[in-house]
């Protein structure tokens, strides 16, 4: 049995070729179970994000070619055209390969904790799918197992690096009590729905969700329990804001001094917390100009990330030495299985030359044979089968010189050394 990984990922393929070769979520238990109908494969699972796709399997062989012609007949692309992007893993490579994912420390984001989940997610397709067995469904137990310890016993995920989660801490420094504070935020991309999940998390009082598409604001703005409303509108609720997050693909700025200047009378000139993650800019550089307005870019938040980044840098090596005894822990169960199921097989041989050797002394009792004549055959003839194999196994070795082999020989049987 080999444990063999195909995969594709950020670092290896464009995103042309990431798209080509991902499994959506409504195809995955279909290409589950044709992909473990493929005759080298007894268990099989996809792991398919938009950063990777990775095939994970328990194989015959550790050529991973049958592997990658089932995949580009299943997307009906040629092979020529994707694997150069590919890379493949076997037994500990792999091992240690999916426990690094699972820790986030393949990931873009160094640490990051969405892998995880999507790890589980391909773990549960599988089992539904009925493609994983005793191999590789411990596997992915021990890999849970091993992204567990990491991120309990180490810091890799307490210092977010987005750019998010920067602008939601610098709110915090400047505004004590965020239960009381109201925030807009301006655009509705992922940045937008990081920013509010952060906002969530720390307990804003209230969340305002202004996008060019109004219905696109609401359908983000349900999720945080905030109010929706057009890029037209900011004028009439920039009074309400406390805080100020805009992150649009806008070539022209949205906010200018004038509105800001004209928000702030109507707030009697309450401060206002504006951060501006856009390039080019959503908010007109001027604005910082305002006595009342503290404005800050997507510049001033790389101070806070570098640091951040140090942090998990630091956290990774930690995190590789704890993987490097997880490998450990696997490896032995591994060899434990591995030795329980050559004790299976050599029971089953021993078994079934026992049963020919009492059928031969059966027969000769049957053809007249005294008890004794029978019992005294059957006694040499089951010795001779059952040394027979293991004396010339023995003697190979010692005419190849495999002293190893007959060390072992006298370990498993015992032996007597005179």
């Amino acid at each position: 049995m080999t444990l063999l990984a195909v995969g594709i990922n950020y670092n290896t393929a464009p995103v042309a070729i990431r798209e080509r070769l991902s499994f959506p979520a409504d195809t995955l238990f279909t290409s589950l179970k044709e992909l473990r109908q493929v005759r080298e494969i007894s268990e099989a699972a996809i792991l398919s994000t938009c950063n990777r796709t990775e095939f994970y399997c328990t194989t015959t062989t550790a050529n991973e070619q049958f592997l990658i012609d089932w995949v580009a007949e299943t997307k009906n692309i040629d092979v020529a055209s994707f694997k150069p992007y590919l890379y493949t893993h076997a037994d500990n490579q792999l091992i240690r390969h999916m426990f690094r994912v699972a820790c986030g420390l393949d990931s873009m984001i160094l640490g990051e904790p969405q892998i995880l989940g999507q790890m589980k997610s391909a773990y549960q397709s599988a089992c539904e799918a009925g493609t994983l067995g005793k191999h590789l469904g411990r596997l992915f137990q021990q890999t849970f197992t091993a992204a567990k310890k990491v991120r309990t016993d180490t810091a890799i995920g307490s210092s977010p690096v987005s750019v998010a989660f920067a602008a939601v801490q610098l709110a915090q420094q400047i505004n004590d009590n965020l239960k009381e504070q109201t925030a807009l935020l301006i655009g509705a991309g992922e940045t937008i729905e990081l920013t509010a999940r952060h906002l969530r998390q720390q307990g804003i009082g209230r969340i305002i969700i202004a996008n060019r598409t109004l219905a696109k604001a609401q359908a983000l703005a349900e999720q945080f329990n905030g109010a929706a409303i057009t890029l037209a509108d900011i004028p009439l609720h920039l009074v309400e804001a406390d805080i100020v997050i805009s992150s649009t693909a806008s070539q022209l700025p949205i906010l200018g001094k004038g509105s800001v200047e004209s928000a702030l009378k109507k707030r009697r000139y309450k401060p206002i917390f504006m951060v501006d993650l856009a390039v080019p800019r959503d908010i007109e550089a001027e604005v910082e100009q305002l006595r009342d307005v503290y404005l800050y870019t997507v510049d001033d938040l790389q101070n806070t990330i570098d640091q951040n980044m140090d942090s998990r840098r630091r956290a990774a090596e930690q995190a590789e030495e704890i993987i490097d005894t997880q490998v450990d822990y696997f490896l032995t169960w591994l060899r434990a299985e591995n030795a329980q199921t050559t004790i299976r097989d050599y029971r089953l041989q021993s078994e079934q030359l026992r049963d020919e050797a009492l059928q031969k002394a059966l027969a000769l009792l049957k053809n007249g044979s005294t008890p004794e004549e029978a019992l005294t055959r059957l006694a040499y003839g089951l010795t001779n089968k059952l040394i027979h194999t293991p004396s010339t196994q023995i003697r190979d070795a010692a005419a190849n010189e495999r002293h190893d082999v007959i060390a072992a020989a006298h370990e498993i049987f015992k032996l007597n050394k005179k």
